[in-house]
């Protein structure tokens, strides 16, 4: 008899998500996947990303890590929102077009709201908007429709308060004052609005990117100093910000790193939580969670929902300070990494909601038999 077991079944079950959609229409030149991998808070909310990868089980790969971070950032956070992400497979700076972001909004509007999306690294508000068209399960979308627009401000000073709490910690006072960050990523938009939250407060800014040309402003207006990509991981520093694509804490970058801190706004920083959370923790470096430090950015889009307002978002994402706070004392008092603690936090809501579901689902089927027997 054939082997039935495709490699990419065994995929989506080991991270245990609920449900897959592989989107496809060749003649606009769309290739994407939604990853849908909990929805026991609420609807799947999380951004689409468009990125060249290098075929389709690397981008595969990349929305079942993302959208299963989403679930423990929204459940970290206190959101009543589940865990979703999509990709589209292409060059962003060559491939967009109207009728393939369209064609793609048509494939979330098929999922009837069990996913909402919104930009994300490659995407832009513009895309949101042509989405739009064609659903309404859709944030990040111009101020003048309803929406919030760029969220990319939240998403910066989630993270800066998410630095303090961490240099709180290592430091006993959460004052960035002469202290050295490395913000890999510096010229994306999080990354920019970053560097103007640190510098505010004193701190010295190492910058990084692929696209060195984005960073001139950065020296310009913050004195910034540019370092090359061999330099994030070997420069000394007080704090290392992670603001581009994830993986980049691994085997070979932590031997390397001459750090406190490992604290940025970027997914999946890690490339394997459990084995590389427990080597920074060895190593002496405090970790702040991905999902938990660059949670403003779903705060910021998930305030959308209840109707918009800028300031009520930004106080929301003020509270990851005292949620990071809350992980590093768990982590002290059971000796174990800050993602163990995290994801113990998030795993403890998600199960208290999933339980109390089956009680009323149980409570309502025997009222439902006793009223008609």
């Amino acid at each position: 008899m054939a082997n039935t077991s495709f490699p990419t079944f065994d995929t989506i079950e080991s991270y245990g998500h609920e449900q897959v959609v592989f989107c496809s229409n060749k003649e606009l030149g769309l290739k994407a996947i939604i990853g849908i991998h909990n929805t026991t808070l609420g609807p799947a909310l999380g951004g689409t990303r468009m990125w060249n990868y290098v075929n389709d089980e690397e981008a595969l790969v990349d929305v079942l890590r993302l959208s299963r971070g989403m679930t423990y950032k929204a459940a970290v956070a206190g959101l009543n929102l589940g865990g979703g992400k999509a990709v589209i497979i292409g060059d962003s700076r060559t491939q967009k077009t109207e009728g393939l972001f369209r064609a793609f909004g048509r494939f979330v509007e098929g999922l009837s709201g069990r996913y909402i999306t919104a930009e994300d690294v490659g995407t832009s508000i513009k895309d949101m908007e042509y989405i739009m068209m064609e659903t309404r399960h859709v944030t990040g979308v111009p101020i003048e429709v309803g929406g919030s627009g760029d969220p990319s401000p939240v998403t910066a000073y989630g993270t800066y308060v998410g630095i303090k709490a961490c240099v709180n910690e290592v430091f006993g006072s959460d004052s960035l004052e002469g202290k050295k960050v490395i913000i890999q990523g510096a010229g994306g938009n999080v990354g920019k609005h970053l560097c103007k939250d640190l510098f505010k407060e004193g701190a010295i800014l190492y910058v990084n990117d692929i696209y060195e040309d984005k960073l001139k402003h950065l020296v310009e207006e913050y004195n910034a100093k540019i370092i090359s990509n061999d330099e994030v991981f070997t420069t000394e520093a007080d704090v290392l910000s992670p603001a581009a694509l994830g993986g980049v804490i691994n085997d070979e970058t932590i031997p390397k790193l001459k750090v406190k801190i490992v604290a940025g706004a970027a997914n999946n920083q890690l490339g394997n939580e459990e084995k590389h959370g427990k080597m920074l923790k060895d190593k002496g470096i405090l970790y702040a969670p991905d999902y938990v430090i660059n949670a403003g950015g779903l705060i910021n889009v998930y305030n959308e929902l209840e109707g918009y307002n800028r300031e009520r978002a930004l106080k929301q994402a003020s509270g990851i300070y005292d949620i990071l706070k809350r992980i590093i004392e768990i982590s002290k008092k059971e000796n174990v990494p800050t993602e163990v603690a995290s994801r113990k936090i998030a795993n403890e809501r998600m199960n208290a909601i999933s339980n109390a579901k089956r009680i009323r689902i149980y409570r309502d089927a025997n009222l439902f038999k006793s009223r008609n027997m």
